[in-house]
């Protein structure tokens, strides 16, 4: 490929990428076909193909999907809110639509979903990514609130090692306001859990490009912005946005795109890890710290904010900060 012909496919990649932010950005209202085309600078008469061509299923579908794997984590993480009640606040017109489109996207119901198909996904998908996850996160930490609790306007957790096992993993996680985030990504669809290969490269191309612009700075942290849920979400169409913190209006080409990471309440774990130990890390943020925090999570994008590269590190290891959106129970 010609370097004027990936300039080309680069830009139309950056177009498919406005039109998806816009989704995201209205995903339980009305969306029309003009709107997502006009986001994406594209003519509406044309926009499905590209769109399909680009991303492998057609926009409809790639709305309902969205609107319906956020259906099935509300499910499970709201139990308090009627079936009905999720189809209304994701966008459906009434509970027979849902019904229909449920099935057709989970291969089950919304009912068999809450009573225990969300945990045979979660299996299914953990037997086709041998090596992902760890799964024994509970087994070796013990997790402490600090001594000034609640009383304290960021209330603090401690993590300490109950075994070898855990490769020395120690942290300590707070609740706290986190601001917004102006930010360039390059985005990813597709497998990522474990692949680190892959977010080397990713971040090489956001920081070759950021580089020469005066944009890589002591003050610019590496963001990882993951929109979807691996438990639920098929691997191929996972996305990962690659991002650079940045001051103000910054004019972007290519497949680089520029966004805003919202602010608020987060739940942010700082850690210090080696390449195996995020799913350890992952797993007692999600799995062990939030059911006896009092908070749940919040209907916002979860990220990771690096701040150096781990060959400063004397360890090799990676320090991190993973950010959990999170409200009240």
């Amino acid at each position: 490929m010609n370097l004027q012909s990936k300039q080309r496919k680069q830009e139309y990649a950056a177009r498919i990428n406005r039109a998806m932010d816009y989704i995201q950005q209205h995903l339980f209202e009305e969306l029309s076909l003009a709107a997502i085309a006009k986001a994406a600078g594209f003519s509406k008469f044309h926009f499905h193909r590209i769109f399909s061509s680009f991303h492998g299923e057609t926009l409809n579908h790639y709305v309902k999907r969205l609107r319906i794997e956020r259906a099935a984590w509300y499910l499970t993480s709201q139990p308090a809110k009627s079936i009905t009640e999720v189809a209304m606040d994701c966008g459906f017109s009434g509970s027979a639509a849902f019904a229909r489109a449920f099935r057709e996207v989970m291969g089950v119901s919304a009912s068999e979903w809450r009573d225990g198909g969300a945990a045979q996904h979660r299996i299914g998908k953990t037997k086709s990514n041998i090596g992902k996850t760890n799964g024994n996160a509970g087994k070796v930490f013990e997790i402490t609130m600090a001594e000034d609790g609640w009383q304290s306007a960021t209330p603090t957790w401690r993590i300490r090692m109950k075994t070898e096992t855990s490769k020395g993993l120690n942290a300590e996680i707070e609740v706290k306001d986190m601001p917004e985030f102006r930010v360039v990504y390059l985005r990813h669809v597709g497998p990522y859990q474990g692949d680190a290969k892959l977010f080397g490269k990713l971040i090489g191309r956001l920081c070759t490009w950021a580089g020469p612009r005066g944009l890589v700075g002591a003050n610019s942290p590496i963001l990882m912005v993951y929109h979807d849920d691996p438990n639920i979400t098929d691997d191929e169409k996972l996305r990962l946005d690659v991002c650079l913190k940045v001051d103000g209006d910054v004019a972007v080409d290519g497949d680089i795109g520029k966004a805003s990471v919202p602010s608020g309440k987060f739940a942010v774990g700082h850690f210090e890890l080696a390449d195996d130990q995020f799913s350890d890390a992952w797993q007692i943020m999600m799995g062990e710290f939030l059911p006896q925090s009092g908070f749940q999570p919040d209907d916002r994008p979860h990220y990771e904010l690096y701040y150096q590269s781990p060959e400063s590190h004397p360890e090799k290891k990676y320090i991190v900060d993973i950010c959990v959106p999170v409200k009240p129970l």
